[in-house]
């Protein structure tokens, strides 16, 4: 193939040849190449289309112009794709910490009213505790208090009873 494009562009550039396409219009297909075969294939057709060396370069730069634009075209579409996919992943991580920062906050509210409901029941339990102290002091003081009754009682009655034999008991 090689060999009949050289024939070709040899008689093409022979005197008296007439082009039948304008070197000012590669033949660039409006469909743009998918894979590296089909890019070489079009570029190998745009140099065999060439009339000149000049038509050659602009029609290679208007290739490679081409190449350029699918090359960016393509990686924006993949990073756009990535970002998306990326911030789809974000968003459901928000979420699921979002959900988990709401249970922590819950738990938190939870232990602070258990916490105090135990320092209350602490306190209250401190305050019984001061109670019962006093109690049994009172306690103590009670049965002192009785103690010294009784013996004063039983301390009466022994003198009361040596007392009734000595007094006549219609007098007092």
């Amino acid at each position: 193939m090689c060999v009949m494009r050289y024939i070709t562009l040899r008689a093409e550039t022979a005197p008296g040849f007439v082009d039948a396409v304008p070197s000012e219009e590669p033949q660039i297909q409006n469909k743009m190449p998918t894979n590296g075969a089909e890019w070489v294939d079009l570029v190998v057709k745009e140099m065999m289309s060439a009339t000149s060396i000049d038509d050659a370069r602009s029609r290679a730069a208007r290739v490679l112009e081409s190449l350029e634009k699918s090359i960016t075209s393509q990686a924006s579409a993949r990073l756009a794709e990535g970002f998306h996919k990326e911030n789809a992943m974000l968003k459901e991580q928000i979420e699921a910490l979002l959900g988990n920062n709401a249970i922590l906050k819950r738990a938190v509210a939870i232990q602070h009213e258990r916490q105090k409901e135990y320092d209350e029941s602490n306190q209250e339990v401190q305050q019984l505790k001061q109670l019962v102290a006093q109690y049994q002091e009172q306690l103590r003081t009670l049965e002192m208090n009785n103690y010294a009754l009784t013996l004063h009682l039983r301390q009466a009655q022994q003198s009361n009873s040596s007392v009734i034999g000595r007094f006549n008991p219609d007098v007092f």
